[in-house]
Order: C-alpha cells, then structure tokens, then sequence
C-alpha cells in the first residue's frame, strides 16, 4: 500500500500522520555516527510513529500554551530532529515555522526577528542570548526541551488547509535585504507531489527509499524537497549537519542511501580527491540537485556510478515552477536542467518583454497551468506588496534568470539576469566565465562581476582566490588571461583581476552577488587591481 497523493492532504502535518499510520515501523530519519557526534545526540533510526508520538506531544504542549493561527514561531535547531517535531506540531496548530539560519549574527537576527513578528523562538543553548539581545521585550526565546511558555495573545482556533501558511523562509539574500516568502501548506504538499511525479531518472519508490543531503532545513530543497517526498513516500532521511568531503561516501555507505541531494560545488571537491576503487560502492541510483560544473558533469558519473540529474527551481516557485532533467536527453555538461512537465507553462522574453525565439537568451518566466497560475508557488513577500506585484508582472512569475530553449524543447541555464554583463552590446554570463576559469591550477575561487567602463559600458571584472602561485601577481594574472582566452571568446575574458584571500559567500556557499559588487567598486581604484584591458585582444 501507499499514502495518497500529498495534495490530497489537508497540512504537512495531515501527511505525517498518514505516514505514521500506514509506515509505523519505518525509519523516518537516520542520525548518522559522525552526525550524532558533531550535534551531541544519539545516533540511529528514528521510526515514524516514535517521531509522530513525540509531535502529538509537542502539539498538545504548544495548545496548551495558547498558540494558533496567526502566530511564527522561530526555529534555530540546526538540521536536528528535533526540527520536525517542533514544526509539525505548530504546523498541526496553524502556526507558522520560521527556520533561522545558524550563520546570522545581530544586525541580521534583528532584522529577521523584526520583520517575521515571531513570538517565539526556539534555540540551540549556545544562540539564545544572542536572540534575546535581537529581539524585542515580546520575544520569548527557549530551548528545545524547555516547557512551552504562555503565547502573550491568544488567538481564535480556526480550521487548518491548504492555504494555511506554514512556514517563512528567507531568501538568501544575494543582492540587498532578504525577502521573506509567505509559505503555505498548498506549497509543501506541491513540491512533495512534483517529486514524486518526475519519473524517469528520478523515480521515487514507496518500499523504503533512502535519502540523505547536507543541505540546511532553513533552505526549500532540505525542507520542502527532500523531507516532504520523503514523507509522501514512507522513506527515510539522513540529515547531515553540513557537507563533509573527506567523509561523504563513508556517510552515503553507512546512510544505506538511494537519492543524493547536492548543490554544485561538492562533485567539484568530490572528484577532486583521489580515485579509489570504493568509489562506485554504494546503492545510490540519482544524485538531484543544480550547478555541476559543465567540464566534470560527464566525468562525476562515470567514476561514481550514477547520474547528476540537474534541476531549476527558486524558494519563490517550490514545486508549482520547478524543471528538471529527469528524462532524456539530458544533456550532460551543458547546464541543461531538463523541459517543463505538464504542470507548469513557460515563456522567455527579452529586455523589452518581447519573446524570443528558440536559441536566444531570454528571461525565464514560468507559472502554473491550474486555473490559479500561482498554485504551488509562494502566497506572497511579507510586507513586501510592491514586489510581490512586480514578480508577478502579467501573471507570469519573473525569475530572474537567463536561459536558453534548445530545439528539443530542454532548457539551458545562463546565468542571474543582474550578473549578466553587459560589454559592447555583447552579453556576457559571469558564471559562464567562472565555470571556465576554475579549472585553472591556481585558482581555488572566482567570482566574475561587471564594473563600469566609459567605452564599452561595462567591462569583466574578476575577484580570483588562488591556491599556491609562484612569481608576481602580474604575471599570475597574465597567465590567467591567457588560459581564458584559449577557452571563451576575447570580449568574456577578465578585464581587470584582482586576488583576495576570500569570497563573500552565503550559507549554501553561493556567492553573495550583492556583496561582489560593492567589493569591486572598492577594489577598481587599487593599485593591487590589475588593468588587463590592453591584452585583451582577439586571439587569430
């Protein structure tokens, strides 16, 4: 037997219990030995009707309490169980779960706290102070094993749905102040019932499927992806508290895992080590996930036995705009991230919001084919009407990002419509630039960003942390310029290049895009910002 179809459910927590009644016995989530270790908790399986006893508890505590419908309670658990319990028993009540990103310090936590409203937060012992000091006089702040204390206002007991937010999540917070997406039931059910449905590649059994990923529960891939599927499946989960390369495939063996969640700098550090012939031991069949660097795509599967299946998704679409390569032709090395399934329409235009034809670089703008285009996709940014209006201009939702429709009818990722540069009427993707600079051998990191130029409107700019060069940094950064004019077009190469001991990154290790900017507009006028705009020729 298997559970219905998520949507089929009222609430997130409607799904757990079904879960727990029909899979009492199954293990729900694993807590691997190093995991255990690092978090100081006990290590194994937790089953689902252990787990569903421990949120029924938790739900009559909070009740008690006085919480319901119209409260956020903050989470600040880490990628522990305990998470699960907190959030479906509020989630049970009505109540909406604000996962905290352990990273944030005061400025950040102050705005954060502010602008959910929470009213309460739940802490790990070591960040509690530090969320009291960001928080208002209203804001109680407990640890996980603590009583639940008195809500400061009681609401009205109202009936939970599909419209009933459940959770907040910021964005990453790239580019200025993170927004926060209003996240209902509809949307956490939409993206369990989106998984399950791919197919292909990615099919997902319902006789005990195993997954684990390192990625963060304050992020929609942890949270909404892989724990919602998880559920409607009856599988078990194997959180880690972040990625380990030294130890992944020791963890993937012990996690007995069949699925692998990834973000795209771990098969660069993975297949970065040296081979060895456990390298094709385990029982996993898919790897899901975005970003493989296109040169070690093909590579990655050969020596690990499995397929890096790319997909396209933001927090802002969850499962109601989500693309994945799941079927073939996949593509392989190209940032292919598959063709629309059934669910979704899609449209890419140019500047002037004019469609473009296949083969052309286009905004991505993708909606719903229900009769509600917006079902599946985040309600709205809290206290943010003016730019819920703007990304959805015309009832399509503007992503954006840059892309590309092949003739079969698969898309290609580009780059963030902010990070293209544009020189001489030459559109320029830095990530296309970053993806092909990496490999050379000295350089650990690189982030490409425009910067202003009198001539040409915008000229590359490339902020480069090295591994272990030898001679000036001149001649370093000659040599650079002549590894990328060997490999891109003369016009993408960098103009000016400067080395940093480090880049700006966010949580999940992608560039902070904002803070790259501000970098560079400091750096151009440093006599340590190297001038390559003379050797930047047309190569014969």
């Amino acid at each position: 037997m298997s559970l219905e179809a998520p949507l089929h459910y009222s609430t997130v927590s409607d799904l757990f219990l079904a879960a727990a009644n029909l899979y009492p016995q199954r293990p729900f989530l694993n807590v691997l030995a190093e995991t255990a270790d690092i978090y100081q908790i006990d290590a194994g399986e937790i089953n689902y009707q252990t787990m569903q006893d421990k949120i029924h508890a938790k739900t009559k505590e909070y009740a008690k309490a006085g919480y319901g419908h119209g409260h956020r309670v903050g989470i600040l658990l880490e990628n522990r169980p305990s998470v699960f319990v907190h959030w479906l028993a509020l989630n049970a009540l009505g109540v909406s779960m604000v996962p905290i990103n352990p990273e944030l310090r005061a400025a950040e936590l102050e705005y954060l706290i502010s602008h959910s409203e929470m009213v309460l937060a739940v802490a790990l012992d070591h960040r509690q102070q530090d969320l009291r000091q960001a928080g208002s006089d209203n804001l109680k702040v407990i640890g996980n094993e603590d009583p639940i204390p008195q809500a400061s206002e009681i609401v009205k007991k109202m009936p939970n749905s599909h419209d009933t937010e459940a959770a907040l999540l910021y964005t990453s917070g790239t580019t200025g102040l993170p927004k926060g997406c209003v996240l209902t039931n509809e949307y956490f059910l939409t993206c369990g019932q989106w998984y399950l449905e791919r197919g292909g590649h990615c099919k997902v059994l319902h006789n005990g499927e195993r997954m684990i990923t390192p990625l963060p529960l304050f992020h929609m891939n942890a949270l909404a992806c892989s724990a919602i599927s998880m559920m409607a499946a009856g599988g078990c989960l194997s959180f880690l508290d972040r990625f380990h390369p030294r130890s992944w495939w020791e963890n993937v063996r012990e996690s007995r895992a069949n699925i692998i969640h990834y973000l795209g700098v771990m098969p660069a550090m993975l297949i970065g080590a040296a081979p060895s012939d456990k390298d094709a031991s385990h029982h996993v069949r898919f790897g899901f996930g975005a970003g493989v660097d296109g040169s070690l795509h093909a590579p990655f599967e050969q020596r690990f036995g499995f397929p890096l299946i790319e997909a396209w998704a933001m927090t802002e679409t969850g499962g109601g705009g989500a693309i994945i390569a799941s079927k073939d032709p996949r593509h392989v090395g190209t940032n292919c991230f598959g063709a629309p399934g059934k669910e979704m329409e899609v449209r890419l235009i140019d500047e002037n919001g004019a469609d473009v034809e296949v083969g052309v670089q286009g905004e991505l703008l993708v909606r719903s084919t229900h009769t509600n285009p917006r079902f599946g996709f985040f309600h709205h940014y809290l206290k943010n009407p003016d730019a819920t209006s703007e990304a959805w201009e015309g009832n399509w939702f503007h992503t954006g990002d840059i892309v590309r429709q092949n003739d079969d009818g698969t898309y290609v990722f580009i780059d963030r419509k902010k990070n293209v540069i544009r020189r001489s009427g030459e559109n320029i993707a830095a990530v296309e630039v970053e993806n092909a600079l990496i490999n050379h051998d000295n350089i650990e990191a690189i982030a490409i960003a425009p910067t202003p130029d009198p001539v040409r409107g915008d000229e590359v700019f490339a902020l480069i942390v090295t591994k272990n060069p030898t001679g000036s940094p001149q001649e370093l950064a000659n040599d650079i310029l002549t590894y990328s004019l060997s490999r891109l077009a003369y016009y993408k190469a960098p103009g000016y290049i400067a080395f940093v001991d480090h880049l700006p990154l966010t949580s999940t290790n992608k560039i902070k895009r904002g803070d790259i900017k501000t970098l560079v507009s400091n750096l151009i006028d440093q006599p340590t910002t190297l001038d390559m705009r003379a050797l930047k020729k047309r190569t014969k």
